[in-house]
Order: structure tokens, then C-alpha cells, then sequence
């Protein structure tokens, strides 16, 4: 049985949805952080492919990070997400941040995606 917090996280996340739609020349990225990692992937919600993903489970991240669930994590899974985007010719996205609050990692992700080129 889930506790009352992840009942209202999921409310808002349905919530949220209702408004949020990624389409083909603006992607949806979504965030899903746990206690210790987070998860970044671009996903167009026509077809339900994913365009880009990236985590602090990533190979690219996981050598270098000591510690896989603090805001350092957080802001170099934004910058990797935002590169493999832009690799990929993706440049401007909607925001679907999950649930939860706009506060703490999903803020540094976020912010993290703007500054290496990410428009949202």
C-alpha cells in the first residue's frame, strides 16, 4: 500500500499530465528521481518513443559520480540529457517534472538542461 505522500505525488503527476503533451517538434522531458538516483528521458507521447534518456546510472556518469543522489548528480544528468538532445537536433522541450515539487534536484536538473542549451 503506498503512503500519502506518493498518493499525492501521483495525483499531481496525473494532474499535470492532463495539460502536458510532448509532440514531435516539442518533446516531453520527464523526471523520476528516487532516494538514489535520478532519470531524465525525452519521450514524444504520439508514437511513445523515447528520444533520449540519461541517469546517474548512465555509463557516461556512473564512474565519475561518487554519490548518485545530491544535486551535483542531479545538475550533470541536466547537462547530459541536454547534450544528447542537442546531438539529436532537439532544441526546445516541455517540462514534465513528475509530481514533484519544483525544489531540490528536479530544479537542478532543470536548470542544469537550460544552461547547456535546452530551451523550456
Amino acid at each position: 500500500m503506498k503512503n500519502k505522500k506518493e498518493l499525492a505525488r501521483l495525483k499531481r503527476k496525473t494532474r499535470i499530465r492532463s495539460h502536458v503533451h510532448g509532440t514531435e517538434e516539442r518533446p516531453r522531458l520527464n523526471v523520476f528521481r528516487s532516494l538514489r538516483h535520478i532519470y531524465a528521458q525525452v519521450v514524444v507521447d504520439g508514437t511513445g518513443t523515447t528520444l533520449a534518456s540519461a541517469s546517474t546510472l548512465s555509463p557516461e556518469l556512473k564512474e565519475s559520480l561518487r554519490h548518485t543522489g545530491n544535486l551535483d548528480s542531479a545538475k550533470k544528468v541536466g547537462e547530459l540529457i541536454a547534450k544528447k538532445c542537442l546531438e539529436k537536433g532537439i532544441q526546445k522541450v516541455v517540462f514534465d517534472r513528475g509530481g514533484y515539487l519544483f525544489h531540490g534536484r528536479v530544479k537542478a536538473l532543470a536548470e542544469a538542461a537550460r544552461g547547456s542549451g535546452l530551451s523550456f
